[in-house]
């Protein structure tokens, strides 16, 4: 049993010294509360995500008339789906992506920060800091990701609280407040992701939303609910990992001058491995479940079909057995096998996005603020499986 609760403010505060407490086990551990085995070691949640024996079992939440939406929108997404489905979907969305051309939006990204920047500059010049999450990582991958799915810039502000009310259901201790939140949100999200679908039919454009409702590939399309669920994924999925990702890594920067001077003095040269330094030290999503399909070893231990087991992707990512003093941060860290992204059939979709956002908007941080410093303590969201910052106040 796991001397371990996610719960924990302690734990969710800073998590690293249990991870490591739980990773000198040497195997996974069951934790009755949660429900599931625990796979703390980098080899063991590789293996959790990569085994075709573990998958993604989706349960309809009772009673379904009171979450028929959010029901209908996990079981046609993407992320919840094993093969055959999750095989047809993935080539279905793929193709769309393609045709989207990710690294095309390089130059709007960086149309994007600049902007973004100079709002920044804005507030310093009349308040005397910014707040780095509301005025900077957070803005900034909602306005690409809804730039690339065509979402209009008048109709972009519902889109964060909904993708925050959806992504609570995805904690352990959440409220019946939360749950109805989500339920409100994911129908209000579903109706506005069907009406813009319908608007492409008849008014088409080269943006992601448009090919989703046009591809075909074998013959094969996407239906209706696929279609949204695929949407809503890629609205939260696209920006969550993005925002957390570039403000964990930020606070992690500031607290650590000597790697945010060397950042300073090469924000381009070092813009890829300090971004995959950033998502590795404290990586944005901290757990992923999967189910077994039959009885599978993990690490030693035998996780029984029907059973859970999550990779705690955060430990794994400061594993001493795989990285070289693993609780330093390092900007220049090479290699760096983390999987901040997942791994195996499951591997996010959108993390070349959410690469391509931060190796952008950290350097162009950088050159407009080399002297950045923290202006107040950062306040954390206070959750353990997405990990991220309300607040991160700042100035020069």
């Amino acid at each position: 049993m796991a001397d371990f609760d996610i719960t924990d403010p302690a734990v969710i505060a800073d998590p690293y010294p249990a991870f490591e407490r739980m990773r000198a086990l040497g195997r996974p551990v069951w934790d009755d509360g949660l429900g599931m085995w625990l796979a703390f070691r980098h080899e063991d949640a590789n293996a959790v995500l990569r085994d075709r024996a573990l998958g993604r079992i989706w349960r309809a939440r009772v009673p379904e008339d009171a979450w028929e939406t959010f029901n209908w929108l996990h079981a046609d997404a993407l992320l919840e789906n094993e093969p055959p489905k999750h095989t047809r979907l993935r080539r279905l969305v793929a193709a769309a992506f393609a045709r989207g051309n990710i690294e095309s939006r390089r130059g709007r990204i960086q149309e994007l920060c600049a902007a973004l920047l100079d709002d920044c500059q804005a507030k310093l010049d009349s308040t005397g800091s910014f707040d780095a999450i509301a005025d900077y990582a957070e803005p900034l991958p909602v306005l690409v990701i809804a730039d690339l799915l065509g979402v209009p810039d008048d109709e972009i502000g519902p889109l964060r609280p909904w993708s925050q009310a959806i992504v609570k259901m995805y904690e352990y201790d959440r409220t019946p407040e939360d749950d109805a939140a989500a339920e409100v949100a994911c129908r209000e999200f579903a109706a506005y992701v069907d009406e813009l679908v319908e608007r492409r039919r008849t008014e088409p454009g080269d943006d992601l939303v448009t090919h989703l409702a046009q591809v075909e590939a074998e013959g094969d399309r996407l239906t209706a609910h696929e279609l949204a669920a695929t949407v809503v994924l890629l609205l939260n999925a696209g920006h969550e990992a993005t925002v957390n990702g570039f403000g964990n890594g930020l606070v992690a920067l500031l607290q650590h001058r000597d790697q945010w001077d060397r950042v300073v003095a090469d924000p381009w040269g070092l813009a890829t491995t300090a971004v995959e330094e950033m998502l590795r030290y404290d990586t944005p999503s901290a757990l992923f479940e999967r189910t077994a399909l039959a009885d599978v070893e993990v690490g030693g231990v035998t996780i029984a079909e029907g059973q859970k087991v999550a990779a705690l992707l955060g430990s794994a990512n400061r594993d001493g057995a795989v990285f070289a003093d693993p609780d330093s941060f390092d900007v220049g860290r090479d290699p760096n096998p983390h999987i901040a992204f997942g791994a195996g059939i499951h591997f996010c979709l959108g993390g070349p996005l959410a690469r391509l956002e931060m190796q952008q908007s950290l350097p162009m941080l950088a050159e407009r603020f080399p002297s950045l410093h923290e202006a107040g303590p950062a306040q954390q969201r206070g959750t353990f499986v997405l990990r991220g910052y309300d607040t991160v106040p700042v100035t020069v």
